[in-house]
């Protein structure tokens, strides 16, 4: 979409905050993919419950469309989606891309090439 990865902003109370869009570490919080209903815009952020998001364009609230994989806590900042993963040569178990240690077996996966 046009308006993919714009952040939004957050609304608590009468207190006006954009969200980071870079976080170093691991990633605290879930990721969710939000919408603006009627411009079609959408942004992944870390979304906090009870914080409404809104469009920076139109101003409308977003909507909570999904989920990012892998869900939270996780070591990787990247989706599960096959361009970012690759096998790990000891399991043959599937891992992000930006991972050195595999998640299922704990050991360190050989260089990309």
């Amino acid at each position: 979409r046009s308006g993919a990865g714009r952040a939004g902003l957050a609304v608590a109370g009468n207190a006006v905050h954009r969200p980071s869009r870079y976080a170093s570490g691991m990633a605290d919080g879930q990721r969710f993919r939000l919408r603006a209903p009627s411009s079609g815009d959408e942004v992944i952020i870390e979304a906090e419950p009870g914080i409404v998001y809104l469009d920076e364009r139109t101003g409308e609230p977003m909507e909570v469309v999904g989920e990012v994989l892998p869900l939270a806590p996780s070591r990787s900042k990247l989706p599960f989606a096959v361009e970012n993963l690759r096998f790990c040569n000891w399991c043959e178990a599937m891992a992000q891309r930006d991972l050195n240690d595999c998640p299922t077996c704990g050991r360190r996966m050989a260089p990309l090439g």
